[in-house]
């Protein structure tokens, strides 16, 4: 069962139906293997730069795919509902490609976007820190001005792709003042800049985190995105955009869930009839439907308002929090209805399960998602009761 869809161009449908076939073909027979030994698949990742997957939202003359942010992340979507540590891996590269298209200067944009939307060079997002994960402007790790070059100091945790990019989109504290925050690219063979030993995880096994130390790593002020100061700002800006990208490899991954029970629902008989035909078995498969789809209609709305050049904020974390949560419940329900078969790694709804719960943590905690929400509605209202609204 695919997901059903409502494409803008005909050249939308045929890119969705090449990114299916390549993920049913080459990722979905290597996923389980790779998530089992711990194995990060460079290879793939390569593979999509050629096919042009990783540069699908930016821009044809830097080497992008020229598409709408909607159709962008229906592609993560079906890349995730065979390969979750996969989809994230896309999205977090194409997050740590924004500073560079947004702030960069067309120099720097011609030398180096083009090698990172052709997968010739793999991306990570390093702001976070140990002490400071959804306090940014919390962190510690400094970058102080030498002649024409900065010299980094510090550490950043949980680091997706640390260790195997090729750079690493970093933020670093360039003065005192709590929002004196700059961002950098820095490649990853600068010398001092070393990835620590992988974090142990429930899930995403197939996609390395990392903490990086950073130990006087000299950085060419040329390596600068936007001004001194303007670092926090960068990051937050991108993160819109990445919880949309989270939002749709929750969804992709609930989706390759719902597909897994449903398919398992038609075989199994229990009682003389398919399980699938017992009410109470049909309507939990009915309530994933719709979770399912309801996550989906929220993340297209957000990604349209970004096409159109709209506030979006607000939505991309409304999406964020209804995916994630959503896909928690529809993994959840998929290992119910596989039973005790579900509940081993003959099948892969556990790893699903296993997979999803991350997703309501990175890219802000749901509970960062709702306070950022929250905000907006009283920034929207100002506080002010009206009988129209009343």
């Amino acid at each position: 069962m695919t997901a059903r869809r409502v494409l803008p161009t005909e050249e939308a449908t045929d890119l969705l139906a090449l990114v299916r076939d390549l993920a049913t073909k080459e990722l979905l027979p290597r996923a389980a293997e790779a998530e089992a030994t711990e194995t990060f698949p460079r290879d793939v990742f390569k593979l999509l730069g050629e096919v042009g997957v990783l540069g699908l939202p930016y821009p044809e003359e830097f080497g992008g795919g020229g598409q709408p942010y909607e159709v962008y992340l229906q592609v993560l979507e079906e890349i995730a509902a065979v390969w979750s540590s996969v989809g994230v891996g896309v999205s977090v590269h194409a997050l740590s490609c924004f500073g560079l298209f947004t702030k960069g200067t067309e120099e720097q944009k011609r030398k180096w976007l083009p090698d990172m939307l052709g997968g010739d060079l793999l991306g990570a997002y390093a702001l976070s820190e140990a002490h400071a994960g959804s306090d940014p402007a919390a962190m510690k790790t400094t970058a102080r001005l030498d002649g024409d070059e900065y010299v980094i100091n510090g550490a950043k945790a949980w680091i997706t792709h640390g260790g195997h990019a090729d750079y690493y989109k970093l933020m670093a504290r360039t003065s005192d003042d709590r929002n004196g925050i700059s961002c950098f690219l820095v490649p990853a063979d600068t010398p001092g800049l070393v990835a620590d030993t992988p974090e142990r995880k429930m899930g995403l096994t197939g996609s390395a985190t990392t903490s990086i130390l950073l130990n006087d790593v000299r950085v060419p002020v040329e390596r600068r995105l936007g001004a001194e100061g303007e670092g926090l700002k960068i990051a937050l800006a991108g993160l819109d955009a990445g919880r949309l990208g989270i939002a749709a490899v929750a969804t992709g991954l609930a989706q390759g869930a719902l597909d897994q029970a449903v398919a398992y629902a038609k075989e199994r008989e229990a009682f003389g009839k398919r399980i699938i035909d017992h009410q109470g078995l049909g309507f939990v498969l009915a309530d994933m439907e719709a979770a399912v789809q309801s996550a989906r209609a929220m993340l297209l709305h957000a990604a349209r308002l970004k096409d159109q050049g709209l506030p979006y904020g607000k939505e991309a974390s409304i999406a964020k929090m209804v995916a994630t949560d959503n896909a928690m419940k529809v993994t959840t329900d998929a290992v119910q209805v596989l039973g005790g078969y579900g509940y081993t790694k003959d099948f892969p709804v556990e790893r699903y399960m296993r997979e999803a719960k991350v997703m309501q943590i990175f890219e802000g905690t749901n509970q960062i998602q709702r306070m950022v929400i929250a905000r907006a509605l009283d920034k929207d209202n100002n506080g002010q009761i009206t009988k129209e609204n009343h």
